[in-house]
């Protein structure tokens, strides 16, 4: 009644197996490129963050040092 397993695997479940383990080493390896590159993007986030706030510093230093400007008074036109 019951059939024993041949201890031989049949070419189908090799290919099976062949494809399981093939789609798992992709898998891992698009992983491994997904995390790269977020590790990239967020470094170069950082890069333009300091890079920015370098700027505005030195823009409100330079604002900061050079002197307010005069209110302009308005010139009024001579009827005629």
């Amino acid at each position: 009644m019951s059939e024993k397993k041949p201890a031989e695997p049949s070419p189908e479940s090799i290919a099976r197996s062949d494809r399981k383990r093939l789609a798992a080493e992709e898998g891992a390896r698009a992983l491994a490129d997904v995390e790269r590159r977020a590790i990239e993007v967020r470094t170069n986030m950082a890069r333009l963050r300091e890079a920015r706030e370098a700027k505005e510093a030195a823009d409100d230093a330079l604002r900061a040092a050079s002197p307010a400007p005069s209110p302009k008074t308005r010139s009024r036109k001579p009827r005629a």
